[in-house]
């Protein structure tokens, strides 16, 4: 039991690709997934952020990223033009999309209205 729940702690953001994107998005209620790049600053200041919310959120939301370079059919199914950018998943639909650099009060309030959590 006390190794689950280490686990379950340090689950935190995972990386996500073509592969195995269809059943990450449908196998979790609420996901939330940054695309991002290793050339793209402002994805690198999104980075830790998306860290704290996986924790604050582990439960309840799952967290995972995804690098366009490597991932480019992904990027342009759901048409991602800019990085980063943020796509929250509810029951394996897309709900809503931030794109840019947001400071972690506005995904955080975004995650909560659109999974309606409290």
């Amino acid at each position: 039991m006390e190794k689950m729940k280490h686990t379950e702690k340090a689950a935190g953001v995972s990386n996500v690709d073509e592969m195995h994107f269809q059943e990450f998005i449908s196998t979790h209620p609420f996901v939330v997934i940054d695309f991002w790049a290793e050339w793209c600053g402002p994805c690198r200041r999104i980075a830790p952020i998306m860290d704290d919310l996986a924790k604050e959120f582990g439960g309840k939301v799952t967290f995972g990223k995804c690098n366009t370079d490597d991932n480019r059919r992904l990027a342009m199914q759901f048409n991602i033009s800019a990085i980063p950018a943020i796509m929250l998943f509810s029951h394996g639909q897309l709900a809503d999309r931030i794109i840019g650099a947001y400071p972690k009060e506005a995904i955080r309030e975004k995650i909560v209205r659109k999974f309606g959590l409290h």
